[in-house]
């Protein structure tokens, strides 16, 4: 698809940033253990500035709620939030900020906003609810990456229709939506079967272009105790699962969909995501899997690999051969489901060892489970 499209037409592309997102409203502005009332406000931001800044996130993403979504009009702020302020605040400790707005509302007032928000220091926007692939709509998607490029503006495209190769066009695009993703664990009945949809989607809808999933849950449930709840989500599958989206999706700007406090509670699985790039990948290959049951990708940049697998409902042992790696001797950094994890689906190993292209592991993925690793030469 992207071999397909338009060349490159904004000329230079040194100025676009690519990496992972601290996001606010999967887990509802849900951080707990602070002496302020969270919600969008000052004091909320300048929290999930901090937990960026302390784990090496480049951005924030302020959602719905920092215009007033009822009157259309993203030129105006909230009085809650001084959002100069937060630019500042979070540039002075290296992370950038990302505004969502409605499609629509974004074309309303295209240069007035572009012009406002990039003389600020924003970085670029989360655009969402196109849901439609007409004359019209494509029309608008080609207006507003033209005009976000002018301005040096970076476009996450979500609520949009499957990729087209849009982002060799206008590599302003850095990511697309297009995918039936986290955000539905907040109100979708475990019969949405979650698990079998990650195992599928990669090999046909992430053929068209990278996703913006926003993978990171960090509660998660086995298949009898999963629950759509609204304001504290929850993922359906293991904690390795959710570690494994890293390496599996193809994703050059990724949410950690869940709240400070729960990484901060879960610090090892916290670096363990930080850690994997998900830029200038040099080569990807799809080491085994069957559509709709197992999936395991791996990604190089330089001499280390980042390996990642996912496996449906049915748990499942594979063998993983490391042939792949090139000479030499690797030390592997494995999170694996723990032996509960069928029950207990946040139970994890941590396991650290050498191998040589020569080598074999067996590696047994619970129900609804997976696997995620990082081989780095020694």
């Amino acid at each position: 698809m992207y071999a397909l499209a338009s060349p490159n037409r904004i000329g230079d592309c040194s100025w676009i940033k690519t990496g992972k997102v601290a996001w606010d409203w999967w887990n509802d502005w849900g951080i707990s253990g602070v002496d302020f009332k969270a919600g969008i406000n000052m004091e909320t931001y300048k929290c999930y500035i901090d937990f960026a800044a302390d784990n090496h996130i480049e951005f924030v993403v302020l959602d719905e709620g920092w215009y007033d979504p009822g009157k259309g009009d993203m030129l105006t702020v909230i009085p809650e939030l001084d959002l100069p302020e937060l630019v500042r605040y979070g540039k002075s400790k290296g992370v950038d900020l990302i505004l969502w707005a409605v499609f629509n509302v974004l074309d309303d007032q295209l240069e007035a906003a572009c012009k406002k928000y990039s003389e600020m220091g924003i970085s670029g926007f989360k655009i969402d609810f196109l849901d439609r692939d007409d004359q019209t709509a494509v029309e608008m998607t080609y207006r507003i990456a033209e005009m976000a490029a002018k301005y040096k503006l970076t476009l996450d495209l979500h609520g949009f229709y499957k990729p087209t190769g849009l982002n060799r066009t206008y590599p302003n695009i850095i990511n697309f939506e297009s995918v039936f993703g986290m955000e539905e664990m907040k109100w979708s009945s475990v019969q949405k079967d979650m698990m079998e949809y990650d195992v599928t989607m990669p090999y046909i809808r992430m053929m068209a272009g990278p996703v913006d999933y926003t993978p990171g849950a960090m509660r998660n449930a086995s298949k009898k105790d999963f629950k759509d709840i609204y304001y504290n989500p929850m993922s359906q599958g293991t904690r390795c699962h959710q570690l494994a989206a890293y390496v599996v999706h193809d994703s050059p700007l990724t949410m950690l969909a869940d709240n400070p406090t729960a990484y901060k509670h879960e610090q090892e699985c916290t670096d363990f995501i930080v850690s994997i790039p998900n830029k200038n990948i040099e080569e990807t290959r799809v080491l085994q899997g069957k559509l709709g049951e197992s999936v395991v990708i791996a990604r190089k940049i330089g001499s280390s690999w980042y390996v990642g697998g996912m496996t449906d409902w049915t748990a499942r042992e594979i063998t993983l051969d490391f042939g792949f790696l090139g000479d030499g001797t690797y030390e592997v950094v494995l999170f694996r489901d723990g032996v509960n994890a069928d029950k207990q689906a946040e139970d994890y190993k941590k396991e650290i060892f050498t191998v040589t292209p020569d080598s074999e592991k067996k590696i047994r993925m619970a129900s609804g489970g997976g696997f995620a690793m990082t081989v780095v030469k020694k």
